[in-house]
């Protein structure tokens, strides 16, 4: 993870957010869960900027998307117990990884907090195929 990329893929959670038509934050951080880059769009949500930064760094001390997490979160669930601990579990974190077979780990991740569900991790998403095809 380096700046310029953090910054191309920031940018894509952006413009997928004009697209989606939701005001929302953006966070990426490095393997080890500290912020690369941040940005928060005119007239997202306060909460935006704690949570997308949560949903990143969830994503990658947990090494799979915050979308998988309400159901492994619920009582009986793998992870019950998790919520209430820090992490954000919930949709719009996405780990990244580093691509290299079987030494693959995770090298980053994105989190978008302010629009629905669907539309932050639909903004994560497209900040992390800019990591994919990079």
């Amino acid at each position: 993870m380096n700046l310029e990329l953090a910054l191309r893929m920031t940018e894509a959670a952006l413009k997928q957010a004009f697209r989606e038509g939701a005001a929302v934050s953006v966070a990426v951080v490095d393997e080890a869960g500290i912020l690369v880059s941040f940005q928060r769009m005119e007239g997202a949500a306060i909460s935006g900027p704690v949570l997308a930064q949560g949903k990143a760094y969830t994503s990658v001390a947990l090494r799979r998307p915050t979308s998988e997490l309400p159901e492994l979160t619920a009582p009986g669930g793998e992870l019950a117990g998790l919520i209430g601990t820090g992490f954000v579990c919930f949709g719009g974190g996405v780990p990244l990884w580093s691509g290299y077979g079987e030494g693959e780990r995770v090298v980053g991740g994105v989190g978008v907090s302010g629009g629905t569900i669907t539309q932050d991790v639909a903004c994560a998403e497209a900040a992390a195929s800019v990591w994919g095809a990079r």
